[in-house]
C-alpha cells in the first residue's frame, strides 16, 4: 500500500499564515495538520512509502517529516507548475504500482483504513453529508451503494453527500493511465485538472467504488473551519490539561499547551492550542489557535489563530468612568 498526499497548492485560504509556511504545517490542536493526516495512515500494515506531492516551501514539508516522524519511508516530488490535482497524481506515475490511498491535506476523517482496505477489490470513495456541498465535490450513488458519478463544485445543495477527499484505489497504475487520458482530453475546472473528471473516466470504463460514509470530518481548509477541527480534536483526548499546570494560571479545558510554552498570569481555555515557545502572560485566550514562538501580552483573544513568532502586546489600563459614560477601545 502506497499513500500520495497532493499538497502543492499556496493554501490562500488560509493566508497570511501560509506566506512563511505551507498549509500543512499549520498548527491545530497540538500538532501540524500534516502530523495528524499522517497518524491516520502510520498504522497501516502493509504500509509500504508515503509520497509527497509538494510546491511552495516544500522543503519545510520535508524537514518537518523527517524530524517528526523519522521511521517513516517517505518520497518528495515536486509540482512545479500547479495544474491540478490529477497532474500532482500523474506526476508520481512511475510510483504508483499496486493500491494506493489518495488523501488531499486539508482533511481530517475518523477511518480505520486498514481495515476498510484490507482485502478489498473495488475502489472507495470517503464521504460525509454538508449542509453545502457547493465548494465541494459530491457523489451521485445508486441503490446499490456504487459511485455512479462524481461531481466538483456543484451549483445547488440538493446532493449534498461530499466528497471528504480521500480514496483507496485498487490500482494505481489504472488511477495514472486515467489522469494522462483526462490531461489529453483538456477535462478542466477552472484551468485545473480536478481528479473528480479522472474518476468519472474510470467509472464510464466500469470500475466499481462504493460511497463510505464516515462519521467524523473535519475540514482545514479555512480560519473557521480549522478552528471548528481545533474544538473538535480537543473534545476527544487531543487535549493535556492535566499534565501541564503552569503556576498562576487558570486553565478552562479542554486545552493543548506544549511544555516548552511559558505562560504566566493568565486564562487559557477553552478550545485553546498554544505551540511550543509561545509566551503568554497576562492574558486571557479561549478558542484560538498560537503558533510556535508567538507572543501574547496583555491582551484578551477569543475565535483567533496567531501565527509563529507573533506578537501581541496590549496594555491594561485603571478608568474612572462617569454615569451614562460610553468609552470605546481598539
Amino acid at each position: 500500500m502506497k499513500v500520495v498526499l497532493p499538497m502543492a497548492g499556496f493554501g490562500t485560504r488560509l493566508r497570511p499564515l501560509t506566506w512563511s509556511k505551507p498549509k500543512p504545517l499549520v498548527q491545530v490542536a497540538g500538532k501540524a495538520i500534516l502530523g495528524h493526516i499522517l497518524d491516520m495512515f502510520c498504522d497501516l500494515p502493509e504500509l509500504e512509502e508515503v509520497i509527497f506531492i509538494v510546491g511552495f516551501l516544500g522543503e519545510q514539508v520535508q524537514e518537518y517529516v523527517q524530524r517528526t516522524f523519522p521511521a517513516l519511508h517517505a518520497r518528495y516530488i515536486e509540482q512545479k507548475d500547479l495544474l491540478g490535482q490529477s497532474q500532482a497524481i500523474w506526476l508520481a506515475r512511475e510510483h504508483l504500482q499496486g493500491p494506493i490511498l489518495v488523501s488531499f491535506v486539508d482533511t481530517l476523517i475518523d477511518v480505520d483504513f486498514s481495515e476498510e482496505t484490507r482485502n478489498q477489490k473495488d475502489a472507495i470513495a470517503w464521504v460525509k453529508r454538508a449542509e453545502d456541498p457547493r465548494r465541494f465535490g459530491v457523489a451521485m450513488v445508486g441503490p446499490d451503494g456504487l459511485v455512479k458519478r462524481l461531481v466538483e463544485k456543484p451549483t445547488d445543495v440538493k446532493n449534498n453527500l461530499v466528497v471528504v477527499g480521500s480514496y483507496f484505489f485498487p490500482s494505481g497504475v489504472d488511477l495514472v493511465r486515467a489522469t494522462q487520458r483526462q490531461m489529453e482530453k483538456g477535462l478542466t475546472l477552472g484551468e485545473e485538472f480536478y481528479l473528480v473528471d479522472a474518476i468519472n473516466l474510470m467509472l464510464s470504463d466500469g470500475l466499481r467504488m462504493k460511497a463510505e460514509e464516515v462519521t467524523q470530518w473535519e475540514d482545514c481548509g479555512k480560519p473557521e473551519t480549522l478552528l471548528h477541527a481545533n474544538r473538535y480534536l480537543l473534545d476527544h483526548g487531543r487535549e493535556n490539561s492535566d499534565t501541564v499546570r503552569p503556576e498562576g494560571v487558570v486553565i478552562v479545558p479542554p486545552v493543548f499547551i506544549d511544555p516548552a510554552s511559558k505562560v504566566e498570569r493568565s486564562v487559557i481555555g477553552p478550545h485553546v492550542s498554544l505551540a511550543a515557545g509561545c509566551r503568554v502572560e497576562n492574558s486571557i485566550i479561549r478558542d484560538s489557535i498560537v503558533d510556535e514562538k508567538a507572543e501574547i501580552s496583555h491582551m484578551v483573544i477569543s475565535d483567533s489563530l496567531i501565527g509563529s513568532q507573533a506578537r501581541l502586546l496590549g496594555k491594561y489600563g485603571s478608568f474612572l468612568v462617569g454615569d451614562s459614560s460610553e468609552m470605546r477601545i481598539g
